[in-house]
C-alpha cells in the first residue's frame, strides 16, 4: 500500500474520493476494458507495455478502493500527506521589518487582505535555540512560515542567525 500512496489512486480510475463504490467499479470496469492485454494485442509492442502498465495500475487502485476498510485507510494517509505538505508562500518578511507588539508579546506584520500575521516571542526564541544547536553557515538565515489570521496567505518570515529578538519581557 505504499507504493500505491504515491500515486492519487482516484486519479488513476479517473474518480474523486466523493464517489461512491458503485460509481468507482463502473469507472475500473471501463478502464479494465480499454486497457486489458487481451484488447492490446494488435497494437505496437511499446503502447501494449504501455497499456499493461496502466491495466496494472488500475487494478491495483481498485483492489484499494473498493474495500471499504482499506479505501478508508487510504483517504486517512492522503488527508494527512495533504495536510504536511507546506503552504505556498506569498513573501519574505524579515523580522526586523516586523512590529513588535508589547500587549501581545507578539511580533506582526500587515496583510494585503488588512488581516495580519502574528509571530509570538516564545516561538521566535524556540526556533532561534534550534538554529543555534544546529550546524549552519556564516551570514545564512533561518525562518518559519506563518498564515495570515484573516486569509489565505503565508509569509516566511526570516532572520539572520546573528539576530536575536529583542529580548522584551512579557508580563
Amino acid at each position: 500500500m505504499c507504493e500505491a500512496a504515491e500515486k492519487d489512486l482516484y486519479a488513476v480510475l479517473g474518480a474523486s474520493p466523493s464517489d461512491s463504490t458503485q460509481q468507482l467499479k463502473h469507472r475500473y470496469q471501463q478502464l479494465v476494458l480499454q486497457y486489458h492485454p487481451d484488447r492490446l494485442g494488435g497494437v505496437c509492442p511499446l503502447e501494449a507495455e504501455s497499456g499493461l502498465r496502466t491495466f496494472l495500475e488500475v487494478d491495483a487502485a481498485w483492489r484499494i478502493l473498493s474495500d471499504q476498510t482499506s479505501r478508508r485507510q487510504y483517504d486517512q494517509q492522503k488527508r494527512a500527506q495533504d495536510l504536511k505538505q507546506d503552504w505556498p508562500v506569498d513573501s519574505t518578511v524579515f523580522l526586523e521589518d516586523m512590529i513588535w507588539n508589547q500587549d501581545e508579546c507578539v511580533y506582526t506584520y500587515c496583510c494585503r487582505c488588512g488581516g495580519g500575521f502574528s509571530l509570538s516571542e516564545e516561538e521566535t526564541q524556540r526556533r532561534q535555540q534550534d538554529d543555534d544547536e544546529e550546524e549552519t553557515k556564516e551570514g545564512q538565515h533561518r525562518g518559519v512560515v506563518v498564515c495570515c489570521d484573516t486569509c489565505s496567505l503565508s509569509v516566511y518570515v526570516t532572520w539572520s542567525l546573528q539576530t536575536k529578538t529583542q529580548g522584551l519581557k512579557c508580563q
